[in-house]
């Protein structure tokens, strides 16, 4: 297996330190102004050691990609804005096919073209889609040099990829790429 570069390695441990500071709550008393010394040194060292171990697993390319404002700017809209009003309208429309027994449900597997060419996009965009209700990627697939996700969909609209491709990805792709290509 293939060693990680320093850039991986400091990418990990930045990566697993932001985590480490969220999960104990450090980041609020950082923000205040009053930071436990302690647990800012273990989390480092944890950082760094979980890094050394794990950055050839983690990250594959361009390691320091990420860390530009930009995209860590987009990354945050996405967040906030974007992904919670998809996750919105899919919660919305399963309790309405769940509380409407007269409403149509059609389940199936769909093939949907993905036109990210970047593993983190790709990562992100199946991701958002397996976590809004009424879709989960099953499986992913290269075929002719181009990337397609097969999904289980709550209500099959449409058999062909593209517009089935469009209903279930919606904006999502969209923010994908703005933010990883």
């Amino acid at each position: 297996m293939k060693k990680a570069s320093l850039p991986a390695i400091a990418a990990t441990a930045v990566i697993c330190f932001i985590f480490w500071l969220l999960l104990t709550g450090e980041l609020a008393s950082l923000i205040e102004g009053e930071p436990s010394l302690e647990v800012l040194i273990a989390g480092a060292l944890v950082s760094v050691g979980v890094a050394l171990f794990s950055a050839r697993f983690f990250i594959h390319e361009r390691p320091l990609f990420f860390f530009n404002p930009v995209r860590i700017f987009w990354l945050l809209v996405y967040c906030v804005g974007v992904f919670p009003m998809e996750l919105f309208k899919a919660n919305w429309d399963v309790a309405k096919r769940a509380l409407s027994p007269g409403l149509p449900i059609n389940p199936g597997i769909v093939k949907i073209p993905v036109e990210l060419k970047s593993q983190y996009g790709q990562s992100m965009l199946a991701d958002s889609i397996t976590l809004t209700p009424g879709t989960i990627i099953m499986n992913t697939v290269k075929e002719e040099d181009k990337d397609y996700f097969y999904v289980h969909w709550i209500h099959v609209d449409s058999a062909d990829h593209e517009e089935a491709g469009a209903a279930i990805k919606g904006r999502l792709e969209k923010w994908a790429r703005r933010i990883w290509e």
